[in-house]
């Protein structure tokens, strides 16, 4: 279990299956979280199912999901991932969604961004950890950019959303540069981030919703 003031990541259960459902169903969720793909949602709760027993069965040393939940009540809010684990060359890939709206906004997305960025550069000694969002998301890519990621790149015109084109953008931090090595918390309001594991988890991109 990782704790900072505002949330804790814990490991994923299987009774998390319900949470992902509801947020994977949300509209808003997913347009946030993926730019509206319709491979991140809709999804029958058989999906899901499929897809928590590969999550629960990951090997650490390659990637993991977290259970983010709000400490000051417990709830289950999102989630966090980790995947491509590259321990010799010292680089992975993140990724962050906040799924209760009512949480947006409040800063417990940077926080769990923050949390799981920490926990790798410390107990893996990486040297470089990355993540994406669509340009659209504005307020993902001013969130990443202040909690010290560096913008690094596009992908142009990759994303479709509502009949218009968005590029990928690209963003990564170096364990020299991360700004939070004494503390978890990122001084800026939640990002709505990358895109979260799909199902199953490995095949995902990044995250979205903070």
């Amino acid at each position: 279990m990782i704790e900072g003031t505002l949330v804790r990541l814990r490991a994923l259960r299987a009774q998390d299956a319900s949470h992902h459902l509801r947020w994977r169903n949300d509209p808003e969720v997913v347009h946030w979280a993926a730019g509206g793909d319709p491979r991140f949602g809709p999804v029958t709760a058989e999906a899901i199912g499929l897809g928590f027993e590969t999550m629960l069965r990951l090997n650490p040393r390659e990637s993991a999901v977290f259970t983010v939940e709000d400490l000051a009540d417990g709830t289950v809010i999102g989630m966090v991932d980790y995947r491509d684990l590259d321990p010799f060359a010292g680089l992975a890939t993140v990724g962050v969604t906040i799924g209760e709206r009512d949480r947006w906004g409040l800063g417990h997305g940077s926080e769990a961004l923050c949390l799981l960025v920490g926990h790798l550069f410390g107990a893996f000694g990486l040297h470089r950890i990355e993540l994406d969002t669509w340009s659209g998301n504005e307020r993902a890519v001013r969130a990443f950019t202040r909690a010290g990621f560096r913008e690094e790149g596009r992908r142009r015109s990759t994303v479709l959303v509502a009949g218009e084109r968005y590029d990928t953008v690209l963003f990564g931090v170096l364990r020299e540069e991360w700004p939070h090595r004494t503390h978890h918390r990122a001084p800026v309001p939640p990002g709505i981030g990358h895109l979260p594991p799909r199902t199953p988890p490995p095949a995902s991109a990044s995250s979205r919703p903070g």
